[in-house]
């Protein structure tokens, strides 16, 4: 069974940033692609930004220009490294990982942005 851990949620200032992290328990070459996904509350859940097997990756529109996903391979983690956080960033933050028609997710990591 594969698992995703995330860390770096917190408490943040608008302005400010902070940076996702998300371990796998193998290889994260064996996935078609990974991403993040944020859930606000009483909305649905979101994609906010995908990197694939080959490294290309997709954002959102509302979060592009401050928003990026990057993966270390040596380490089998993906990072979102969230900058210019506006109140409207809160949420429940969760990595995605898929492999063909399998997919994972992690527990989630809570981001809130406020003063």
């Amino acid at each position: 069974q594969v698992q995703l851990v995330e860390s770096g949620g917190g408490l943040v200032q608008p302005g400010g940033s902070l940076r996702l992290s998300c371990a796998a328990s193998r290889v994260i070459f064996s996935f078609n692609a990974m991403g993040w996904y944020r859930q606000a509350p009483g909305k649905e859940r979101e994609l906010v930004t995908t990197i694939s097997s080959d490294g290309s990756t997709n954002y959102v529109d509302s979060v592009k220009g401050r928003f990026t996903i990057s993966r270390d391979i040596a380490k089998d983690t993906v990072y979102l490294y969230m900058n210019s956080l506006k109140p409207e960033d809160t949420a429940v933050y969760y990595c995605n990982a898929r492999a063909y028609s399998d997919e994972y997710w992690g527990q989630g990591t809570q981001v809130t942005v406020s003063s």
